[in-house]
């Protein structure tokens, strides 16, 4: 007996201390990614897969699940979605504030249905404050990061000497100042969503949504650029008829759009279904620049429609460059 006693508290801790040691260092994310797929079990249309609360990485799992992906854009498709009332943009809500990177992907994931369907409702004036609170807690979270501050970048200045070349010119007129390029401007602390605000926080949302677009399933991408293509106005020239979907397209939210569709062109990795999505995308937002007359948005198009052709897409045959000089004897009247 005196042995027994004697051999359990020195043989006990060996035996239990490995089995739960390894659970300490990602327990937290574990839970709340199985936390998030709970709730959602309640929400979706019809049952979950098995395999998301058991898979070792739950996060990842209900990341790249196509049949939750279609399911989720489905309910944010409704024609009742984005009311204050609407339990997934709670859900999506409530899964961004856990502020895990992984659950954070999961809420990028469904950016571009929300903001697709969001933009063409908010011109008929509808309330959409679900929408809104999924937006705004993105902008919050990338004003925290930031700083507020803006994202610039510094453009080379032939004044300067650099590490390949050296310089003789004397500086002049404060020439000595970094040239900087704003690719975002200085963030402010919005609480509510007004229509003079709106293209600054859905470019935001645009913006970490590319921050991370490597990460992102080909799926949303492609969806993103359905929903460009509706937004572009494709289907207004049948018969002069105004497309349901049009909306305006500031520099604030065309910019980060145009950087997401210009990955989806010539990102590594390059998926054919995502290419024709993307080029047929730049294709309508390249019409869409033009009949506005807007330079920067032309360039823009048209630069990124001549490296998709350069790339070898199979669709650029029909690109018509409106800006292009042709070289012929032949005079058309």
């Amino acid at each position: 007996m005196d042995d027994e006693d004697e051999e359990l508290p020195s043989s006990s801790p060996p035996k239990t201390t490995p089995i739960h040691k390894p659970r300490i260092t990602w327990s937290d994310s574990y839970t709340k990614a199985i936390q998030a797929i709970e709730s959602l079990s309640s929400i979706f249309p019809g049952s979950l897969p098995p395999s998301l609360s058991s898979s070792e990485r739950p996060a990842s799992a209900l990341l790249h699940d196509s049949h939750v992906a279609s399911g989720i854009s489905a309910l944010l498709r409704r024609p009742d979605s984005g009311a204050v009332s609407d339990t997934l943009c709670a859900w999506l809500y409530d899964t961004f504030h856990t502020c895990e990177p992984d659950l954070h992907l999961v809420v990028l994931r469904f950016l571009p249905a929300l903001a697709g369907v969001y933009l063409t409702r908010a011109a008929l004036n509808k309330p959409l404050a679900g929408f809104e609170s999924v937006l705004l807690a993105i902008y919050a979270h990338e004003t925290a990061s930031r700083g507020g501050q803006a994202v610039t970048v510094s453009i080379p200045d032939l004044a300067h000497s650099s590490i390949y070349h050296e310089t003789k010119q004397t500086a002049k007129n404060g020439s000595t100042e970094l040239h900087l390029a704003v690719i975002s401007p200085s963030l402010e602390p919005f609480g509510t969503v007004r229509s003079t605000r709106r293209a600054r926080i859905v470019g935001v949302a645009l913006e970490l949504y590319y921050s991370k677009i490597s990460e992102i399933p080909v799926g949303s991408k492609i969806e993103f650029c359905e929903f460009c293509e509706i937004w572009s106005g494709r289907e207004s020239e049948i018969e002069g008829e105004r497309q349901k979907g049009r909306i305006n397209l500031p520099w604030e939210v065309l910019q980060p759009v145009l950087r997401i569709v210009g990955h989806c062109l010539m990102g590594p990795g390059k998926n054919e279904e995502l290419f024709k999505a993307a080029f047929s995308a730049c294709k309508c937002l390249h019409v869409r620049a033009l009949k506005d007359i807007n330079p920067k948005a032309i360039l823009a198009t048209g630069s990124l429609l001549k490296l998709a052709e350069m790339a070898g897409g199979d669709n650029s045959s029909d690109v018509v460059d409106y800006t292009e000089i042709s070289m012929s004897n032949v005079i058309t009247m």
